[in-house]
This record gives structure tokens, C-alpha cells and sequence, in this order.
């Protein structure tokens, strides 16, 4: 099997907008409909509607709604239980939405592991960051990582659907923090 390179990029689109998703949800898909409306990526038949009017207002008041409900201390880590599973399937989405010329089974096999599990990833790894500042500085610099989580979201977005392979390699160092940060915190914890 031969892959276009239009089929590469809407791979590396698709991955770039799932790791945006473990930042902010709703950021990405608004990010993939402004991008669709205005023609400057193409969607996948079945997923045009995301391109539409409707779906456009629709999901600007819901990210307007996300990036402001963060900002709320309390309210952040009540919605980090219900993002993580949101996450695994705006990411599963995103991928499906933008991947080209390819199966349907290796579409979705891709969307679930490279679009979904990225979005798990990054979502499972700032719900905890933000546990630990509400443990830590009892909720009071949570403001400060929603404004990074949400510009992190925004850049990627940016990234993906302009320079998606930018987008590829934050994603690899975000990755890459991600193992560092796990492997120092293992090796910090005392041992039984």
C-alpha cells in the first residue's frame, strides 16, 4: 500500500488535532470546522457537516463555554472526569474526520489508537497536572495552567491545519516531556 502524500498530511493533521484535543476539546473541532467552512482542509464525506454553519456556532459557543469554564478552580477538576473519555472520542473523531484515501478499517484503526490514544494521553497527563495544583497551591495557580493548556491547544490547532509538520513534532516533544515527567516522578517515590 502507497500512501499520497495528501493521505500523509491528513494523518499528520488528524494526530496534530487529537493532541490539541488533550488540551481543550472543544478548541480542535472548532479549529477543524472553521478550517473546513473556509476550505483551507478538506473533510471526509461523511464528516462535511462538521463544516457547516450550525455545527460552526454550535461549536464556538462550546469552546468559548470550555476555555471559560477552566477558569473556574473547582469546576476544572469536576470537568476533568468527564475529558478524559471525551477526549479518547474527539480525538477518534478528529482523525476520522480528516484522515483521506485510506480503508475504513485502517481509518478507524488509526483513529482509535494514533487519534484517540494521543488525545488520552494528553488529557490524562494535565488532569493530573492540575490535581496536583489544586493540591498544591489549593486551586489558586490552576487559572495559570488553563490559560498554557488552552494556548497549547490553540498553537496545535494552528499548527495542524496550517503546518502539520510542526505539528508532528510538538506533539513528539510533548511526548517526550510526558516520559520524563512519569519516569522523574516513579523514581522520586519511595520504595517499599
Amino acid at each position: 500500500m502507497s500512501l499520497s502524500p495528501e493521505t500523509i498530511f491528513s494523518i499528520l493533521i488528524g494526530i496534530g488535532l487529537a493532541a490539541s484535543v488533550g488540551f481543550r476539546i472543544f478548541v480542535p473541532l472548532f479549529a477543524l470546522s472553521l478550517a473546513s467552512y473556509y476550505n483551507i482542509i478538506p473533510l471526509n464525506e461523511s464528516w462535511q457537516w462538521v463544516g457547516s454553519t450550525n455545527a460552526l456556532l454550535l461549536l464556538g459557543i462550546a469552546t468559548i463555554v470550555e476555555i471559560l469554564a477552566y477558569f473556574i478552580p473547582w469546576f476544572d477538576n469536576l470537568l476533568d472526569t468527564i475529558a478524559i473519555p471525551l477526549a479518547a472520542i474527539a480525538g477518534t473523531a478528529v482523525m476520522v474526520a480528516t484522515v483521506s484515501d485510506l480503508s475504513p478499517v485502517i481509518t478507524w484503526a488509526l483513529a482509535i489508537i494514533a487519534g484517540g490514544g494521543t488525545a488520552t494521553a494528553i488529557k490524562g497527563s494535565t488532569s493530573t497536572s492540575r490535581l496536583a495544583s489544586t493540591a498544591t497551591t489549593g486551586g489558586i495557580a490552576n487559572p495559570v495552567i488553563s490559560t498554557i493548556e488552552t494556548g497549547s491547544s490553540i498553537a496545535m490547532s494552528v499548527f495542524s491545519i496550517f503546518i502539520p509538520v510542526v505539528a508532528i513534532i510538538c506533539v513528539a516533544i510533548i511526548f517526550w516531556l510526558i516520559f520524563k515527567v512519569f519516569k522523574l516522578f516513579k523514581s522520586s517515590k519511595p520504595k517499599q
